[in-house]
């Protein structure tokens, strides 16, 4: 019996490896990130305003837990997930959290602080409207996150060069942007850039990870 108690005590001790391994928030916004695309260590460091000293040291307890792989490419060294359960495993992480937590929302709220203002499509409905062609869906993440994987028929306008390329966009359509997923700013501000300049326009909450999610492909 005892020994089996020890053998017990050794299977949770395992688990304790993937939940400390997340148990920290920035190791947490790494892997937000690393949904998205792989990356390197310079490039996950200047996304998440880090040291590239600390952000290895994150990235190295990842990988401990074989949540991460890396793979040098030059000088340089790239991660990305190791699994696709990994990103599930982070959904399912912020569902908890949403559904047990009711300072998420109120957190939430802080950070996105227009998030009210637009009209929110399902994913359902967008893709009837992308049929009827009534939408133009765009991606407005980096051009990097979008080649590695974006739903299908989205533009990519990066949020940071929409302003320059407004005119690529037809004045007669309602337009659809998304971003990282519900935690994302850059569709609120691409949003709240054409809904000035007198667009039509609608938020999809999902990313890529939560389009995945709920059984639809991505484009590459």
């Amino acid at each position: 019996m005892a020994e089996k108690r020890r053998h017990k005590e050794q299977l949770y001790e395992l688990f304790t490896q993937i939940a400390g391994a997340m148990a920290n928030p920035h190791r947490l916004e790494l892997l937000d990130l690393l949904v998205q695309a792989p990356r390197t260590v310079e490039e996950l460091a200047q996304e998440a305003h880090m040291s590239i000293a600390n952000t290895s040291q994150h990235l190295q307890r990842l990988k401990r837990a074989k949540l991460v792989l890396d793979e040098r490419e030059g000088l340089y060294i790239r991660y990305r997930l190791a699994d696709p359960a990994v990103a599930r495993l982070w959904l399912q992480l912020r569902a908890v959290a949403e559904q047990q937590l009711a300072e998420v929302e109120r957190a939430l709220d802080a950070y996105r602080q227009r998030r009210h203002e637009f009209e929110g499509i399902s994913s359902d409905e967008l893709l009837l409207r992308l049929r009827s062609g009534e939408v133009i869906l765009l991606d407005v993440r980096p051009t990097e996150e979008y080649e590695a994987g974006h739903l299908p028929e989205a533009v990519s306008i990066p949020v940071d060069e929409l302003e320059r390329r407004l005119n690529e966009l037809p004045p007669d359509k309602t337009i659809v942007a998304y971003c990282r997923g519900p935690y994302c700013v850059y569709a609120d501000d691409a949003l709240a850039l054409l809904l000035e300049r007198g667009w039509q326009v609608a938020r999809l909450e999902e990313g890529v990870a939560e389009w995945q999610e709920a059984g639809y492909s991505l484009a590459v």
